[in-house]
């Protein structure tokens, strides 16, 4: 609070004005306590984590290689393959547990992995490549 001492000026310069009278102090609503007692934390299911596959191939005469498969939606040219040399290409993928179809795409063609352990028939008449990624890889 302000305080002025009054003098003959001030109370002159003062005629006429009014002042509001103080409001009473308003009271903050009052919140609920929080129980002490400890309520149970509940764990949250995590997603499988991914482990890593590498996918070869030996294709000497190959200018680009990609892999298409149910882990990249079946996009023919998102995931490329590196070209190590000699006709080999390589490429690493990071994939979630559980069974993974797909096929190399070599400039533009689609085709089997010659190195895959299982293969089945796909509905256009050829057969897709599998891929297996065990939990117990991942961890």
């Amino acid at each position: 609070m302000l305080m002025m001492k009054a003098t003959n000026k001030t109370k002159k310069s003062l005629v006429g004005v009014k002042t509001a009278a103080p409001e009473p102090a308003k009271s903050a609503p009052v919140q609920p306590v929080a129980s002490a007692v400890a309520q149970p934390v509940l764990a949250k299911s995590r997603a499988p984590l991914p482990a890593r596959v590498s996918l070869e191939l030996v294709e000497p005469r190959a200018q680009q290689v990609y892999v298409a498969g149910s882990f990249n939606g079946w996009k023919p040219d998102t995931t490329p393959l590196m070209a190590l040399g000699n006709g080999r290409w390589k490429g690493d993928l990071k994939l979630v547990p559980g069974r993974h179809e797909y096929l190399f795409v070599v400039d533009g063609q689609w085709r089997p992995d010659p190195n895959a352990r299982e293969t089945v028939q796909n509905p256009f008449g050829g057969r897709n490549s599998v891929v297996m990624v065990s939990a117990e890889a991942v961890s």
